[in-house]
């Protein structure tokens, strides 16, 4: 990638640029433009003290919002959650050791989960394969696969502490070690309950065959599709990545309740940035659920050029991740995004009562088709299927 698209891709904060515009408009207009691109505003939260002490001291940004419910009910007591989610570039050069790369970033996370517990997060996602640069572009086996490790290890260890002292529930994107079968390698999210325990863990279902994601040199599709995991403060689904594209993978975690969907991600912006503000913002309004996506942050440079049979000359960066994390309501109403350039915390408060609010005013549940979907899923999984296109020399048969 050449300096002067690093440069265009790092630096912009183009989410900063779209609401300085919309802060030179009247009220009215920029109401009505907040609605249109954000659903409406969220209301901002004060930051504790200790957490903006950090945040000063460590340089990184903290964003904190309250997402309204439409009413208060009469017989239902609000289900207030604050739902939490990281981003942050590597800590240190990719040339270190293994050792040095994981412990930085251990120290770097620290920090942003203490600021989060001192804000009062009740559940919080990390980015996709925190512990260490997303180096799956290299296709390099040696170095990076020390990165591995099992649900139980070390990482796992560290958080649980963290997570028990701030009855915090963590979610963990690791590069997962199966010692059960034979050291096998998934790209998976270990559970951590606000007790500290862990109460289970998500493999990531689709792997991505596209520019330098060569992540299948590494690990398959998981083996646990669309699991909830009922943790202290509510059901949580875990769409790890590259399932956000995917339509049927996002409601099957609403299908099997899930009252919010995190998609803790690593992706570049050249690649899918204008896709970002979307497919997330879709997937909760479709399913009436919440869903917060995360992406990491900087441009990562490895020791050995790569290539990805894409016909670009030989590189040693993936690109820049842009970060830009955010959480979406049921109702579309999303927060404003995190930096693209910087380690971030977002807190957004919530009532976990909309979601039955929102359901109830579209019907949703009640007017979808599931029967048909099924069929037609099931027949188009048939290896020998083929659609049926109505023409004149196949006209369409009366039903009976």
């Amino acid at each position: 990638m050449s300096k002067e698209i690093q440069k265009e891709e790092g630096e912009l904060e183009y989410h900063d640029i779209l609401l300085d515009l919309i802060k030179g408009q009247s009220k009215k207009k920029k109401d009505a433009l907040m609605k249109i691109l954000y659903g409406g505003e969220c209301i901002p939260i004060e930051l504790s003290e200790k957490a903006t002490d950090l945040s000063t001291e460590h340089d990184f940004e903290i964003k904190a919002f309250n997402l309204p419910t439409a009413y208060e009910e009469e017989l239902r007591k609000p289900r207030k959650v604050r739902i939490g989610a990281i981003q942050n570039s590597i800590a240190v050069s990719t040339t270190e050791s293994v050792e040095k790369q994981r412990n930085a970033l251990w120290a770097k996370i620290e920090k942003l989960l203490i600021a989060a517990g001192e804000m009062g997060t009740n559940i919080i996602c990390l980015q996709e394969a925190w512990t260490m640069p997303f180096a799956f572009c290299t296709r390099e086996k040696k170095k990076w696969m020390e990165f591995a490790e099992p649900i139980d290890g070390p990482t796992t260890k560290f958080l649980s502490k963290i997570a028990k002292k701030y009855q915090m529930v963590i979610l963990s994107p690791i590069l997962e070690r199966d010692i059960k079968r034979q050291g096998q390698i998934w790209n998976t999210v270990v559970v951590i309950d606000a007790d500290g325990e862990v109460l289970g863990f998500q493999r990531k279902t689709h792997i991505p065959r596209v520019g330098d994601f060569n992540e299948s040199t590494y690990y398959m599709e998981g083996n646990t599709p669309h699991t909830v995991f009922e943790t202290k403060y509510a059901k949580v689904g875990i769409n790890i990545c590259y399932g956000r594209h995917f339509p049927e993978n996002w409601a099957g975690y609403g299908l099997k309740g899930a009252e919010i969907v995190f998609n803790p991600s690593a992706t570049v912006g050249l690649l899918s940035e204008p896709l970002w503000g979307v497919e997330a913002r879709n997937a909760a309004i479709a399913n009436g659920y919440f869903t917060v996506a995360i992406n990491r942050v900087g441009t990562e440079v490895f020791p050995n050029e790569f290539t990805s049979g894409n016909g670009l000359p030989s590189h040693k960066d993936f690109g820049h991740f842009y970060g830009s994390s955010f959480l979406t309501a049921p109702n579309g109403l999303r927060t404003p995004s995190l930096s693209r350039v910087r380690d971030s915390l977002l807190v957004a408060e919530v009532d976990l009562n909309q979601i039955r609010q929102v359901r109830d005013k579209w019907c949703f549940p009640m007017t979808r088709r599931l029967p048909d979907y099924a069929k037609l899923f099931n027949e188009a999984s048939q290896l020998d299927w083929e659609p049926e296109i109505i023409s004149k020399s196949n006209p369409q048969k009366k039903k009976k």
